[in-house]
């Protein structure tokens, strides 16, 4: 697969003008996640992670979760950036999504903001919205990004993407 990354429009951001490492940048932007017919998290207090490649993933602080939302798993994952991840299944009502959820409970210097909150997978989730706006998931399993309209890649996940 060739990479030609789209050119944005106004108002719009490339994921190729992303740094690596990542960085993060808190947002005001209204994040909602909508899971078994119920808003499960509603925040004007995220944190987005930015990467080369990717969409952004959003981190939503975990008081921003109705009670019982986030049920804390067996397992862990390594980021070389933001250190050892730790996952959650989403749960509403009779609805349970195996570990779609994660956070860094002691993460690497530059990333402790990521301590108090938690991404989700938004192909897991019924609907999650930035602004109202309904996000598109990010290609693949591996990856959690937050596509809308106003991000352009191509975006790393998709089949052939991996050596990217």
């Amino acid at each position: 697969m060739t990479l030609q990354p789209i050119v944005p429009g106004p108002g719009q951001e490339s994921v190729w003008d992303y740094p690596r490492p990542p960085r993060l940048e808190p947002t005001t932007e209204r994040v909602m996640i909508e899971f078994g017919g119920m808003v499960i998290a509603d925040s004007t207090d995220s944190v987005r992670v930015l990467e080369t490649s990717h969409p952004p993933v959003y981190y939503v602080p975990m008081d921003d979760f109705v009670a019982g939302a986030l049920a804390r798993v067996e397992g862990s994952s390594l980021c070389e950036y933001k250190g050892m991840a730790a996952y959650y299944d989403v749960v509403s009502g009779q609805h349970r999504a195996p570990r779609a959820g994660w956070t860094y409970p002691t993460p690497t210097p530059g990333f402790e903001a990521l301590q108090t909150r938690v991404a989700i997978y938004p192909g897991a989730m019924d609907r999650c919205f930035i602004d109202g706006e309904v996000v598109t998931a990010q290609e693949g399993d591996f990856y959690g990004g937050w596509i809308t309209s106003r991000i352009v890649g191509p975006f790393k996940g998709a089949p052939g993407t991996w050596g990217w």
